[in-house]
Formats: C-alpha cells, structure tokens, sequence
C-alpha cells in the first residue's frame, strides 16, 4: 500500500448496504433478504463496525435489517438472498 493511501472501509460498508438494498428492493420481503443476505456474507466485525458507526447513511431497508440483525432476529428463510430459484444463478 503506498504512502497516504487510505481506503475509509465504515464509507464501504455503508455503501455496500445501500447496493443490497437496491438489489433486493424487488424482492417479496427486501428486509429479511437484505438481513440474509448480510447474516450469512458479512463477518462479525463488518456487521459491528457498521453498527457502531450508526445506520443513518443507510437506505430504510437497510435501517430495518441492521435492526433485526441487532436483535439477533433470523428470517424463517435464512439464505434466501443465495436461493437460484429466487435471484438466479451467477456462478460459471
């Protein structure tokens, strides 16, 4: 890394919900995927980082998720935001 480079990794995170969220917006419950989708691809330390930093940079979907996040609250369809059948498939 070179000398005054510096990446502001809480502006990333704040970022990367706000591109959750507009991805999933269509979805049938964008709250529940969103915080699925976080659950299951975010580290602890993203998640807490991005709590401790506040969510009020964050869309209202992604406000609710951190909420249910915070509370420890899981979707009955845990890993939906994965699911082929509802987002299609990426992988080659």
């Amino acid at each position: 890394m070179s000398e005054g480079y510096h990446v502001d990794t809480t502006a990333k995170l704040v970022r990367m919900v706000n591109q959750i969220e507009a991805n999933l917006a269509h979805d049938k419950d964008p709250v529940s995927t969103v915080a699925d989708h976080i659950h299951a691809f975010w580290t602890v330390r993203m998640q807490v980082q991005l709590l401790d930093h506040g969510t009020h940079e964050l869309g209202p979907v992604g406000v609710e998720a951190f909420k249910r996040l915070a509370r420890g609250i899981r979707s009955p369809h845990q890993m939906a935001a994965t699911d082929p059948k509802d987002h299609g498939a990426d992988g080659g």
